[in-house]
């Protein structure tokens, strides 16, 4: 009969990476991806515009120009769960911009703004589990 080995190195690990420390530490590591997608998506909103008397409104399918500031400024970072992170505006006009009406093209900015931080924030966390995984603390 064959002998198994290293049974007790893999539970060990396994019981490392469901520790609240684990889950506290890759939960932190969602809350930071999620601030990066916040600051992308506002950057996107306020870079170049102008409010005002000489706002001129985007174009259907660029991310809206900034005017009065209301929608980048009501974008969050929620963590609503150890590990679960929501990002949304709560300006009253923010679906209305992001998908259109009937009377509206679309100005995206929460979709392009996942879009290209989606590599840097998959990395994020798993260099925090890979950390966890690999016996690191959790700090």
């Amino acid at each position: 009969m064959p002998k198994i080995t290293g049974g007790k190195g893999h539970a060990d690990r396994l019981k490392r990476m469901t520790s609240p420390e684990a889950i506290g530490g890759v939960g932190r590591a969602l809350f930071v991806g999620g601030q990066i997608l916040e600051t992308y998506a506002a950057r996107s909103i306020t870079e170049g515009a102008v409010s005002g008397k000489g706002h001129v409104p985007s174009h259907p399918g660029e991310p809206p120009n900034n005017d009065t500031g209301v929608l980048a400024r009501n974008i969050e970072t929620v963590q609503v769960e150890p590990l679960k992170v929501e990002v949304s505006s709560n300006a009253p006009y923010a679906a209305a911009l992001e998908y259109g009406t009937s009377k509206m093209a679309e100005r995206p900015y929460m979709r392009p703004a996942t879009a290209a931080t989606k590599g840097e924030i998959t990395a994020l966390v798993r260099k925090a589990v890979d950390h966890i995984a690999a016996g690191g603390k959790v700090s």
